[in-house]
């Protein structure tokens, strides 16, 4: 397993759809993941030390496994089939550690909160994981000139494959 953590949320103006872009922690290599809206913003809220007066979906998710004497350990992004990225959600409950199946987003809104790992398997990342040009790099002056590039990946893409 590697660690990664969320280096930033992505979206376009020109559609729905968002991209979480994961970076892992020792290595050059980000894994992008397309995700929904509110996922999306459930993520970026909670990056951007955002409250809201009552919780939402994944605070209350998260507020459930702690009255239940559960603790999440991690998040594993596991598997890549057919484009579909696959996620399992580590619970340590009655000393025992126990796996619910997740989308990746919802893992990750619930990893941000909770303020544990976030972890992928190589084969994922071996599969989807991109690395960034030195050409390009070597141009950018700031952490926001670095996300360009995937930028100009989010907004040629065409999302008319996608469906509903």
């Amino acid at each position: 397993m590697i660690e990664l953590s969320v280096y930033s949320v992505l979206y376009s103006l020109l559609s729905r759809y968002r991209v979480v872009l994961l970076k892992e922690l020792q290595g050059e290599r980000y894994l992008p993941i397309w995700i929904g809206q509110y996922e999306s913003e459930a993520i970026a809220m909670r990056l951007q030390g955002t409250s809201v007066p009552r919780p939402l979906t994944h605070d209350l998710l998260l507020n459930v496994i702690v009255e239940l004497e559960g603790m999440i350990q991690h998040i594993l992004i596991n598997d890549l089939n057919d484009s579909t990225f696959y996620a399992r959600i580590a619970i340590e409950h009655g000393g025992e550690l126990q796996f619910v199946d997740s989308r990746p987003s919802d893992a990750i809104a619930l990893a941000v909160r909770a303020s544990v790992p976030i972890y992928v398997e190589e084969s994922v990342l071996e599969k989807a994981g991109i690395v960034p040009s030195p050409e390009i790099r070597l141009g950018a002056t700031s952490e926001e000139d670095k996300l360009d590039v995937f930028r100009d990946f989010v907004d040629t893409l065409d999302l008319d494959d996608l469906g509903e």
